[in-house]
Parts: C-alpha cells; sequence; structure tokens
C-alpha cells in the first residue's frame, strides 16, 4: 500500500478530524521518482502487488506518471488503486492506459443527501459517473468500499449488497477502524461509543438476503467473501476487529511521507526518507519492516493508534 498524499477533495467524517482544513495545495512529499524507487526494492523483496490510496491519489497530478513507472518495473504483476471516484470519470482511460489493473471506490451510502454529509460536501452523482468510467475502461473488477457506522449506514447494507445482483462488482463492507477518528463527528452523527458494529453483526442485517460462503479465490486480500444466490458478483466482509486476519496479514505501507509501517493498526514506523535522499538501498528497510509486524493488533486492549489519521496511512 502505497499512500501518494494524504490531501483529498472531500472530507469524510471517519477520515478527517471535523477542525482539518486539508491543505490540497502543500507539497506531496514523495516524488514520482521516489514513488517507483520504493516499489522497485519491494518488487525486489518478492512483492509483487501494489495498491495506491492517498488521502485522495487521483488529485496528484502527475498519477498517470506515477503508474508508469510502477508498471514499467520488471516483476511487478499488477497496480490498483483505491479512490473516492469524484475524478474518476475523465481519469479512468488514461489511467488504464498507463497500466492501472483495478480500482477500488470507496461509496458508503446510496442516499445522496447522506452521501454529502458523511464526506462533508461530495457528489454522488459525480462518483456514479466515475464507477461507470472505470467499467468502461476496464478496470475491473469493480470493488465498492463501504465503511459500516451504527446508526448512519446500517440500514442500507441489503441496498448496497444488491447491487452485486445484477452487477460484477464486489461489494466490501468494512468494519469502522478506530485510527485517529475517535472524536465527535459533529452534530447528527453518531458518538465514537456507539459506531462499531461486527463482521457478525452486518451478516444478521443481510439474512434475508441468504448469502452463501464463496469458494472460488478472488485475490489474496483480507476480506471474507459471499454471493446472494443467483447474483453475478460477490460481497465481501473486512473485519479486522470482530473477525482480525492479523495471522494472514501481508501488508507494508508506505505513508504520504517516507515512512514505512508494518501494521495499519499500530504506531510502529520506519522513517526511510533520508535512504531515499541519499540513493542508498532500500531493501534492508522494508526486510526490517516485515520482521517488525506484529502478531496482531491491540485494538482489544483498548490500545488505538493516536500518531495519524487514516488519510496519512493509506488504509
Amino acid at each position: 500500500r502505497i499512500s501518494v498524499t494524504d490531501g483529498c477533495n472531500l472530507r469524510c467524517i471517519y477520515c478527517r478530524a471535523i477542525d482539518d482544513p486539508c491543505d490540497l495545495v502543500k507539497s506531496f512529499a514523495l516524488s514520482a521518482e521516489d514513488i517507483a524507487k520504493v516499489a522497485e526494492a519491494g518488487v525486489r523483496c518478492g512483492i509483487k502487488q501494489v495498491r495506491l490510496t492517498g488521502g485522495e491519489p487521483l488529485i496528484r497530478p502527475d498519477i498517470v506518471e506515477i503508474i508508469e513507472r510502477l508498471a514499467a518495473i520488471p516483476g511487478m504483476e499488477e497496480i490498483s488503486l483505491t479512490t473516492n471516484g469524484i475524478l474518476l470519470n475523465r481519469l479512468a482511460l488514461p489511467l488504464a492506459r498507463a497500466g492501472l489493473k483495478r480500482v477500488n471506490i470507496s461509496l458508503d451510502t446510496l442516499d445522496k443527501a447522506k452521501f454529502f454529509r458523511i464526506t462533508r460536501g461530495g457528489s454522488f452523482d459525480m462518483v456514479w459517473e466515475g464507477i461507470a468510467a472505470a467499467e468502461e475502461a476496464g478496470l475491473t473488477p469493480i470493488k465498492i468500499n463501504a465503511v459500516v457506522v451504527k446508526g448512519l449506514n446500517d440500514d442500507e447494507l441489503v441496498s448496497l449488497a444488491s447491487l452485486s445482483l445484477k452487477k460484477p462488482w464486489h461489494i466490501r463492507f468494512i468494519e469502522l477502524m478506530p485510527v485517529g477518528n475517535m472524536e465527535s463527528w459533529g452534530d447528527g452523527f453518531p458518538l465514537a461509543p456507539d459506531r462499531f458494529i461486527s463482521k457478525q453483526e452486518m451478516l444478521s442485517h443481510l439474512s434475508e438476503l441468504n448469502l452463501e460462503p464463496d469458494v472460488t479465490k478472488a485475490g489474496n486480500g483480507p476480506a471474507r467473501m459471499y454471493r446472494i444466490p443467483g447474483g453475478i458478483g460477490m460481497i465481501g466482509f473486512i473485519s479486522p476487529i470482530g473477525e482480525h486476519f492479523c495471522a494472514s496479514c501481508n501488508r507494508l505501507r508506505l505513508t504520504s511521507d517516507g515512512f514505512l509501517r508494518p501494521c495499519l493498526l499500530l504506531d510502529r514506523e520506519i522513517d526511510i526518507k533520508e535512504s531515499l535522499k541519499n540513493g542508498e538501498d532500500l531493501v534492508p528497510m522494508i526486510l526490517k519492516a516485515v520482521s517488525l509486524k506484529p502478531k496482531g493488533h491491540e485494538i482489544s486492549s483498548q490500545h488505538y493508534p493516536k500518531t495519524r489519521h487514516m488519510a496519512e496511512i493509506g488504509g
């Protein structure tokens, strides 16, 4: 996971503090060349797949160049990207031509007014147009990421899951992770102790759909996959808390400001900016980051990551 920026053109309630100015003007800490150097070192360590994240990666003016550089690395098998979809309508085809294979698109609700509230000003229609453009450009399978919050969008689980009946989309329900988002989200939103809903509770909400576990291999990600009988798409659950997958985690994260983070949910990082600047071999630092991966996170012990918001890490 490579976060190419912590800036974003939305300010989603669970990702940005209510008073975060979300400065889009600030410079990007890592250049396209820096990002390619880290990825190339990762490939030499055996990493074959890179996902670009943010913030919102599509706000970078050089995002197409970044993908071209990554696609040119010998041994790189797949480049994917997570986006809020706002800019995808005009960028989907250039991204695909540059070497991007797949996109994950964040969409927490099908209610336009609720979408505006959750994103603090975003346009549902622009995201929907972006999804159509991604399909047209062949960035498939389309994966729709919905962070589920009790009392906010858990009443839409059936509607969101039903998108997989007639579309070959992967609808992925993500448990809310306590990463820099434990403060108030503002009037009308659930308080921190009342927000979490587990995978098990989500499945209960979806019982009317008679979900069947999917036995086919749909990638090596953390999602547990299901299907609605007769549906052509899939439904996944990413449950780092309710049914954590730490034992099988094979992720490293590069933050937007140049730190390798072995675990999303622990404040443990390795600064690689100086090594990048000096042209040093990054392989030893990547291997060190792998060695620092913990057996598991410590959320059950009320040890929450506190040094960064999710936008700075890349999810």
